[in-house]
């Protein structure tokens, strides 16, 4: 796990894209959490050193042309390795080959969890149906998700 601390930049660019999509259709949290999604993206592709493109498929493209989308979860603790990182069901459709998995305290620290591919993601994930407890943690998933463990992330990205 890598810890970020954003710069003021990062946070008011963020903040200001939030603010201009609004809520989004499909958001578990009904746009609450994008000013923390769009932080994400944005810490993510700047220690890539690429652009963000932020489609519905993906949110950057590399050099190679691999497609990179971010999923960032808020958070009020410092992730540990058993914790999930999570995919709606809604989100299957997206046409991306990695995904990389953030965490956002509320003062912006952002904690890099790790990466995997799309496929293998998919292939290793466990399925947890909306009101179904997530194992012994108590926690009860909001929307139909995919879960796989921070511990079995792949980093194929070289980001920690």
């Amino acid at each position: 796990m890598r810890t970020v601390i954003p710069t003021d930049e990062q946070k008011k660019l963020a903040h200001k894209l939030a603010k201009q999509m609004g809520s989004i259709r499909n958001s578990i949290t009904r746009g609450e959490g994008n000013a923390a999604g769009f932080l994400g993206e944005i810490v993510v592709s700047d220690l890539l050193g690429i652009d963000r493109e932020s489609t519905k498929d993906y949110d950057m493209v590399m050099p190679d042309g691999r497609t990179i989308d971010v999923k960032t979860k808020r958070t009020t603790v410092i992730p540990k390795k058993y914790y999930d990182c999570s995919i709606a069901s809604t989100s299957t459709h997206q046409n991306c080959d990695y995904y990389v998995f953030t965490r956002c305290m509320k003062d912006g620290t952002i904690y890099i969890l790790g990466d995997c591919g799309k496929d293998d993601y998919f292939n290793r994930a466990r399925f947890l149906k909306k009101g179904e407890q997530d194992g012994d943690n108590g926690y009860v998933v909001r929307a139909d998700c995919y879960n796989l463990p921070i511990s079995e992330l792949t980093n194929e990205l070289s980001l920690l």
